[in-house]
């Protein structure tokens, strides 16, 4: 059966790998991201709607909502993957611009999003929300105000699953490890990077597309009776 799915943070990284995963799957998918999003690898096929929207403004994600109830009639699946991060080499540096941005883009907009969308979502609709190991960690390389949102996504992951359990909603999230996208290459340089993923028992990075299926592995049936968990896909760096 095609599902329709909403894919946020998918211009590139792991939403893009979301989509693509999702496309090739059969799905119908609405594409969403600040940024323009590209056609997918072999051409837009007609089961793709792309729309740019802010999700740190909460009037884009309400016209989000009122834009897939009117042309899209609702929907099966949410995977949540825009984010964003920005590292400083001190505590001192960190802006209040810095923590408002992190908190509106990764804590704030999967609450309206889900509070927005949830009327949208039939039984056995499922949400999934992205946090990262950082949630358990604290942050590495300047980065503990984005690991304190995504220490608010598990919470939030955890409050909302109680929530819409009764309406046969399930929301779950998922915590990459290392991820070869460009939040990688974010002020880490080769040594950097070589140093963290020393860490990992595997051995490497993951690829975008793994941490794809993994999510949309939440919001496929087989998954029906998980609900309110947070997925650790590291890679075996942390075992939890």
């Amino acid at each position: 059966m095609t599902r329709r799915i909403l894919v946020t943070g998918a211009a590139k990284g792991i939403g893009r790998a979301v989509m693509e995963r999702a496309l090739a799957d059969g799905d119908e998918v609405v594409a969403v991201d600040r940024d323009p999003v590209p056609d997918p690898v072999g051409g837009s096929p007609r089961r793709l709607r792309t729309r740019r929207v802010d999700l740190a403004r909460v009037a884009e994600i309400t016209g989000l909502a009122e834009y897939l109830a009117e042309d899209v009639g609702g929907l099966d699946a949410v995977v949540h993957a825009a984010g964003v991060i920005v590292r400083r080499g001190s505590l001192d540096d960190v802006t209040e611009d810095d923590f408002d941005l992190q908190y509106a883009v990764n804590l704030r907009s999967a609450f309206f999003l889900v509070v927005r969308l949830r009327h949208l979502l039939g039984e056995g609709g499922s949400i999934v929300l992205f946090s990262s190991q950082g949630w358990w960690t604290g942050g590495l390389g300047g980065s503990a105000p984005y690991a304190a949102t995504k220490a608010g996504v598990v919470a939030l992951t955890r409050g909302l699953s109680r929530e819409l359990a009764p309406r046969g909603i399930r929301v779950n999230a998922i915590a990459p490890g290392f991820v070869d996208t460009d939040m990688m290459h974010t002020h880490l340089d080769e040594a950097d990077r070589d140093r963290l993923v020393a860490g990992v028992p595997l051995g490497r990075m993951a690829d975008p597309a793994e941490i794809a299926a993994s999510a949309l592995s939440l919001t496929r049936p087989d998954a029906s009776y998980l609900t309110g968990i947070t997925l650790n896909a590291s890679g075996g760096q942390l075992i939890y």
